[in-house]
């Protein structure tokens, strides 16, 4: 694949595990390595503990930003990131709201965890943010259903920079180890697909359709 990132494969970020955690990790990186599409490892909190090279040329064009950068906590990415809407085709519909709904359902699981928290304080912070998330979100989930939430077999459009892809689609395959599991971890694949190209027109029009702005992108 073009826009490969050169240079070693980043060891794994640290995690509370422990050491035969951590050796796994390792490891796994390199099986994920060895992956052609781009993949990643999240914990609950959606921080990143590894990806491959096939993710980081996914997201290569992406500003710098404090917070929210695509290699540091996706979930944060997403929702903050000025530069999301240019990777993450039909943004607002097809990725925010997904993952404003996962993460309404994980906040309820780990109700207290700090790293949760933040997100949800800086969600509350943007007005058009906080209503989509109160009142959008929930809205969204009766009228599609439940399963809407989950990422498992979703296939969402993708901006890729290299133009072998540009506008297609992606598969998004989650997999558990028990290894992983344990660690509250899962991988995620984005399996890019060979998707039919539609006109920049449809595309307007299409996300002209889709629901309520819920973030504000880039000014």
């Amino acid at each position: 694949m073009a826009h490969q990132a050169g240079g070693q494969r980043p060891a794994p970020r640290p995690t509370t595990g422990t050491p035969e955690a951590q050796a796994y990790l390792r490891d796994y990186a390199d099986l994920l390595e060895a992956a052609p599409h781009p993949s990643l490892v999240v914990d609950h909190r959606w921080d990143v503990l590894l990806t491959n090279s096939a993710f980081r040329a996914l997201f290569q064009d992406v500003e710098p930003h404090p917070t929210a950068l695509p290699v540091d906590n996706f979930l944060r990415f997403v929702l903050f990131h000025p530069d999301a809407a240019t990777v993450l085709g039909d943004h607002e519909s097809s990725w925010c709201l997904p993952m404003l709904a996962h993460f309404a359902q994980t906040v309820e699981r780990y109700g207290h965890d700090r790293g949760l928290q933040s997100i949800r304080r800086d969600i509350a912070q943007d007005p058009i943010m906080e209503a989509a998330y109160r009142y959008g979100v929930p809205h969204w989930l009766r009228v599609v259903g439940e399963q809407a939430a989950e990422h498992d077999g979703a296939v969402r459009p993708l901006l890729h920079p290299d133009p072998r892809w540009g506008a297609t689609d992606c598969r998004i395959v989650v997999e558990t180890t028990r290894t992983l599991r344990d660690m509250d971890c899962a991988r995620l694949t984005l399996v890019l697909r060979e998707a039919p190209r539609v006109s920049a027109g449809h595309r307007r029009a299409r996300r002209a359709a889709s629901h309520l702005r819920v973030v504000r992108t880039a000014d």
